[in-house]
């Protein structure tokens, strides 16, 4: 998780670290506050999805409108959890101890004030709002194309969930600095208050690469987390009705 605080670490050589200095359940260190973020994200992000398409044209919308679409609806989600992302991001550092979500939001209220709670938002949506808005483009796009040139719709899901792996790969790659940006933000609030000045610091260390640090584990969990939960809405919007 602290990949990109040291130097040239692979994400292979982090988890066997991680496992010798703690233990394997180290690697899931954050999963309430994540759990806790993502479930109710999903469902505000795709509540949003479902009421702007049908403002458009359903499933034909042009590329201008999949990215306002994705972007409004990330926006609604990023600002709605940023105090469960930011104990989430401190959960997975490793440093710090918090025993539970309340006392964590409780700590980091009392110890550094309101800002603390909703800090790197600013990184954290200009990340996700063009990871939504670039992905839902492509997206989109892919789609489209397997509804015209793929005739057996048993395997739609399937080219679907590759869909969204093509899509999550392409987002993840263009958003990863402001990824490592919001991280660093989120971890240290006194030293890295502003965007400008946290860019500097992380370029007077590291240079360019400082900015592409753990891209492999981030490209694959969102790649993966967004494929599995388009492919899950698809599957239930068609079964329901929604389409």
């Amino acid at each position: 998780p602290l990949a990109f605080f040291s130097g040239r670490i692979g994400m292979v050589s982090v988890a066997n670290a991680v496992i010798r200095q703690e233990n394997v359940l180290a690697l899931w260190k954050g999963l309430v506050p994540s759990l806790s973020r993502c479930a109710p994200g999903v469902g505000i992000y795709f509540s949003s999805i479902h009421m702007l398409k049908t403002k458009f044209q359903s499933d034909q919308q042009r590329a201008l409108e999949s990215v306002v679409i994705g972007a409004v609806a990330r926006t609604n989600a990023v600002v709605t959890l940023i105090p469960i992302t930011v104990l989430k991001t401190r959960y997975e550092s490793g440093l710090f101890d918090y025993k539970s979500i309340p006392r964590g939001l409780a700590h980091m209220y009392q110890t550094e004030g309101l800002r603390a709670l909703f800090s790197g938002m600013a990184p954290t949506l200009i990340r996700d709002v063009p990871f939504s808005g670039i992905y839902l483009m492509f997206y989109t796009k892919f789609k489209a194309m397997i509804n015209e040139r793929v005739y057996d719709e048993t395997i739609h899901p399937q080219l679907y969930f590759v869909c969204g792996l093509a899509a999550g790969s392409i987002a993840a790659v263009v958003t990863q600095p402001a990824d490592v940006i919001k991280t660093h933000m989120q971890t240290d609030s006194k030293k890295y208050k502003r965007i400008m000045s946290t860019v500097l610091q992380i370029y007077q260390k590291n240079g360019y690469n400082g900015f592409f640090k753990g891209i492999v584990p981030r490209t694959l969990r969102r790649t993966l987390m967004a494929a599995m939960s388009w492919t899950l809405y698809e599957t239930v919007s068609r079964q329901v009705g929604l389409r």
